[in-house]
């Protein structure tokens, strides 16, 4: 047994280890604003101090107030481990469970330095995204799946493995619920305190999840997204070859927007205020060209533009002032879009404009009051400057981030003219929601757990041949949607998106998911592949109840309910996943939406073949069926189509009413 196993077993050491050097060199999450009373740093403390044998509480007592000083948050530092973090070959890692080693495998990929946006903090992305609250809990976990059987579940609360409980070899190996709070304690200071009293945690959407797999994860539905815009705007059916959008964020999610502007093939500026965040997405490859100078990004569009140029620029600095610049240097903007981390305005996930990036962190801590005011004019700001491009034509839409909600909230000049609605809709409104989801499309993942390149390369291959078969008979309102995924994985290898766990995102319906997966899992049986993990992003036909993103085309009232996320979760647990999460929070942020997800391991048997078959079917059409009784004629479509194929299919469907009656 080699060293980093021993490690694992070990879990929590019964020694201290030294003490970690705090590394400069790469992203750390901003300090959290001071909220708990002395009583409640003394309880934080105490809850911090109950993962350690009593012998150690008299010097780890002082470490941890330091922590919560400083940092507020205590993230136990020291417990680092000294090892590499990242997605080690299945077979490296120790245990009893071929299920428990892949998703071992799976967190390591979202804490990797390469893939997690502060990964000493154990925050994948968006700024507060966690897979653990301290590096306790992640020890204690990574022991509890090396000791685990397949009679055996985890259960984890918020980052904490509460234990392994007897349970069956269908059943879930892991049970992962994230900051489900009673629903009056659930606003933003809530997160803040309770998180900081170790109790609970934001899992943003596959950070808690453990299925991250870097920009990648997104850039597909970016990539259709642009595409799609692209179509809605086009004059002649051209396609976006000199046009502009314009966006902002490079963090983990929001990166793949200057890859997917590359791959839609037009001109993307993204506004980044982070430094480091620019240079991680500049090394990977993921944006062409960095300036730093507003008069330089103007000349150098005006040339792109001339040229027809294909490139993504990243502009280290605010994208206020990028708005307002090229309306006064009357450069036309053809897509407008945010995608900062708005979720999470009062603590990092937005920066005002006008205020460097060192004040505004330190305002956010020192000066909270003061910051949201800065934070609230600079939306008002970018929302006018917005307008005025609107005005000149540009299509402008909300990416998912809360940005229409913040803005409204801060009184921008954002509401359509009944007060209800905004100016601008979002994405799913105009293109996920009746393109993809209402049909049963979706970001379908898999994750070749051997970590080999060449597993990745041939389950391409294999996924590609089982699409231009499905293309072949597929009716005419999805043939768009096939034509675009077998040219995005045509293209994946070339694009190089692996960034961490050899890994590929798909949108696919429930027909392709089966197939594909099926697909795979005969070629496991065969010796061709390693295990695969199959998953999904939250962001689905089915996974995620958002009022103002997934289900934000929901307009017969229920878009504030939750149902559907939940009956999701409750499903796939025993219909064969493999582990199962629910969430609040995710995307949009905490106390706006309930998301759920799952991870499901490939070994090539009969059993997973089961599983897959039943599981995934039920995955997408749950959310068909709802979006069907909400009347979408897309989804009306997708799931009459799902009850002919499947004779044990019977679904509610709605009568649809002339609304002539109701005059």
């Amino acid at each position: 047994m080699n060293n980093f196993q021993q490690q694992i077993l070990q879990g929590i050491p019964d020694h201290l280890p030294n003490h970690k050097t705090y590394d400069s060199e790469i992203n750390h999450a901003p300090k959290r604003k001071c909220i708990l009373s002395e009583e409640e740093k003394k309880l934080a403390v105490k809850n911090a101090l109950r993962y350690f044998d009593v012998k150690f509480h008299k010097e780890l007592v002082t470490e941890f107030k330091d922590e919560l000083e400083s940092y507020g948050r205590i993230y136990m530092y020291r417990f680092r481990p000294d090892y590499k973090m990242y997605a080690r070959p299945i077979e490296d890692y120790p245990g009893k469970s071929l299920q428990a080693k892949a998703i071992m495998h799976m967190i390591q990929n979202n804490l990797d330095n390469a893939v997690a946006q502060h990964p000493d903090e154990l925050i994948t992305y968006g700024g507060n995204g966690a897979v653990f609250q301290n590096w306790a809990q992640y020890l204690l976990t990574m022991q509890y799946l090396a000791q685990m059987n397949d009679e055996q579940t985890l259960v984890m609360y918020s980052g904490h493995p509460m234990g392994l409980f007897p349970s069956h070899k269908n059943a879930p190996r892991v049970v992962v619920t994230n900051g489900m709070m009673i629903s009056n304690y659930s606003k933003q200071d809530d997160w803040e305190k309770f998180n900081a009293l170790g109790v609970t945690q934001y899992g943003q959407m596959t950070a808690g999840s453990f299925m991250y797999i870097g920009s990648q994860g997104i850039v597909h539905g970016t990539t259709i997204t642009v595409l799609n815009v692209g179509r809605k705007i086009a004059k002649q059916s051209e396609d976006l070859s000199g046009k502009l959008f314009v966006t902002s964020g490079l963090g983990g999610m929001s990166g793949a927007q200057p890859k997917a502007g590359n791959i839609a093939g037009c001109i993307t500026v993204c506004a980044e205020v982070n430094n480091k965040a620019v240079e991680t997405r500049h090394s990977q490859g993921w944006v062409d060209e960095v300036i730093d100078d507003l008069e330089e990004l103007v000349k150098r569009v005006k040339k792109a533009k001339q040229k027809k140029e294909i490139v993504s620029i990243a502009y280290n600095g605010n994208v206020v002032n990028v708005w307002e610049k090229f309306y006064d240097e009357n450069i036309y903007i053809d897509l407008g879009s945010d995608q900062t981390s708005l979720h999470n305005p009062w603590a990092g996930g937005y920066y005002p404009v006008d205020v460097s990036f060192e004040q505004a962190n330190k305002m956010m801590v020192d000066q909270p009051e003061l910051f949201k005011k800065k934070v609230q004019e600079s939306l008002r700001r970018q929302t006018d400057a917005i307008n005025k491009h609107t005005k000149n034509g540009t299509y402008f839409f909300d990416y998912g981030n809360a940005f229409l909600l913040e803005a409204s909230r801060a009184g921008a000049d954002i509401m359509a003219e009944n007060g209800i609605d905004f100016k601008y809709n979002s994405y799913v409104q105009d293109i996920m929601g009746p393109m993809c989801f209402d049909y049963g499309f979706g970001p379908f993942r898999w994750v070749c757990v051997s970590a080999k390149c060449e597993d990745l390369e041939k389950t391409d291959a294999i996924a590609c041949k089982v699409l231009e078969e499905m293309i072949q008979h597929s009716p005419k309102e999805i043939q768009q949607q096939m034509a675009d995924n077998i040219k995005w994985i045509k293209g994946a290898q070339e694009n190089k998106l692996v960034v961490g766990s050899q890994a590929r995102i798909l949108y696919a319906d429930a027909e392709g998911r089966i197939k594909i997966a099926k697909a795979f899992n005969d070629a496991i049986a065969k010796g061709e592949i390693g295990p695969v993990v199959l998953g999904r992003d939250h962001h689905d036909v089915s996974g995620t109840d958002s009022p103002f993103r997934e289900t934000s085309n929901i307009y017969d009232g229920s878009k504030f309910t939750a149902d559907m996320s939940i009956q999701n979760v409750i499903g796939d647990s025993f219909r064969g996943a493999t582990w199962v999460s629910i969430h609040n929070g995710g995307g949009v942020g905490w106390g706006e939406v309930i998301n759920g997800g799952f991870g499901m391991v490939l070994d090539g048997s009969k059993e997973s073949e089961y599983r897959l078959k039943s599981m995934l079917f039920w995955d997408v059409n749950n959310g068909i069926a709802r979006r069907s009784w909400a009347r979408n004629k897309e989804a009306i479509f997708a799931i009459k189509r799902a009850m002919e194929l499947e004779p044990n299919l019977k679904v509610t469907l709605p009568n649809l009413v002339d609304d002539k009656l109701l005059e």
